[in-house]
């Protein structure tokens, strides 16, 4: 990067089931005024916002800053499926180190509805529709369960064929995910669960059971980000390094290879990480904690291999080992991830980047992975697009 890029400071609200929370204007200047407070920066210091949301109309990422002040600074909109805030940040990161502003916002937010995910607008084609039909070629569609968790289940199914995977160990991952997230008063599910509660859950599709699957959730979070200089220049405290960035859409592979594991996103994220690798210089073995893309048990499983953490084949001994956690080679969504802290969608890529900032400040309470000093975080939306970011204390 030809100009050093920093967090200058990350908030975020506690995550709430759907009914129980502010309304997403409210919750989004929480988020945005408690990332200011922990920089030490005034509003009237951000040059630019973007704003990340998908479930409110055109224009709400104004609704939500305005009450921070009326500036007149750009403010644009951002939606990219569940990759929404990690965009955000992309762009707000690309505006400084481009050298456009000094000093730019992330926000994202979401004020979802109890249920499983569906379309909202019902009279025009889906921009999902290409992987809705690819799927329907590759498994039998179940009308009963939800459409993101035949994705993520038939590419956890195809795995388990593949390497005979125990449906225990999907299990795990939610396991550890309830764990993490009992130290963490910002998630939604602090409740442990045992493997055989997990298993023992409602059936869902492939080897998902319900505590297998993210919750709709809401909650907001946010970032700031800005030059080194102005870092230096304005005194913020304990600022982290964006060592690297990359986002990618999706390939030819996605479609072209008939397999599940491909559609839902594996070589993009595999792709991104690999650039974020070489421009850093930082390797998979570096890594101290990492925030990746748990929306389904099997989506934490394929992304140890994607991002490098362990060998393709092998995430199974990885989790049994307990590699994925504290003690082990690499702590795995400390926060509790997208399956117990919560996945409001717009926010869920800056509640990652807070949860990582926080570790690396060494500000993370009882969840605090010792002698953290590099972090990545690993963020996938289908449809599609993935960002993966790379921190340095």
């Amino acid at each position: 990067m030809s100009n050093n890029v920093v967090v200058a400071g990350v908030g975020m609200i506690p995550f709430t089931k759907p009914g129980k929370s502010d309304a997403y204007s409210a919750m989004g200047e929480q988020a945005a005024r408690a990332a200011l407070d922990d920089s030490n920066l005034p509003y009237c210091a951000i040059e630019q916002a973007f704003v990340g949301y998908i479930y409110a109309d055109s224009t709400a990422g104004q609704s939500a800053l305005y009450g921070l002040g009326l500036t007149g600074i750009p403010i644009a909109n951002v939606n990219n499926n569940c990759s929404t805030g990690s965009t955000a940040l992309f762009l707000a990161r690309q505006a400084v180190e481009s050298e456009t502003v000094e000093c730019a916002l992330a926000l994202g937010f979401e004020q979802m509805v109890p249920g499983a995910l569906g379309a909202i607008f019902t009279d025009r084609p889906g921009p999902t529709a290409r992987f809705i039909k690819e799927m329907a070629s590759i498994q039998e569609i179940n009308k009963r369960a939800p459409i993101a968790a035949q994705f993520f289940g038939g590419a956890g199914q195809e795995y388990a064929n593949k390497y005979g995977t125990k449906n225990e160990t999907f299990a795990k991952v939610a396991e550890k995910a309830r764990r993490h997230a009992s130290r963490n008063p910002f998630a939604v599910f602090r409740e442990e669960l045992t493997t055989e509660e997990i298993l023992e859950s409602p059936h869902i599709y492939g080897p998902l059971t319900r505590f297998q699957c993210c919750p709709p959730t809401c909650g907001a979070a946010a970032a700031i980000v800005c030059s080194e200089r102005f870092s230096r220049k304005h005194g913020v405290d304990q600022p982290i390094k964006i060592v690297a960035q990359s986002m990618t859409t999706d390939f030819e592979n996605t479609f072209a290879e008939h397999s599940m594991i491909k559609l839902i996103g594996y070589d993009m994220s595999k792709a991104a990480a690999v650039r974020v690798y070489e421009t850093s210089g930082i390797g998979p073995d570096d890594v101290d904690v990492v925030e990746l893309h748990d929306c389904f048990t099997a989506n934490e499983l394929l992304a140890y291999e994607a991002l490098g953490l362990t060998p393709e084949g092998t995430a199974e001994q990885f989790i049994w080992d307990g590699d994925n956690s504290y003690g082990g080679r690499v702590v795995t969504n400390p926060s509790g991830g997208l399956l117990s802290k919560g996945h409001p969608l717009g926010a869920t890529g800056l509640a990652q980047c807070t949860e990582l900032i926080w570790q690396l400040r060494g500000q993370a309470g009882e969840r605090q992975v010792d002698g953290a000093r590099i972090a990545l975080q690993h963020n996938l939306g289908l449809g599609g697009a993935c960002v993966v970011t790379m921190y340095q204390q």
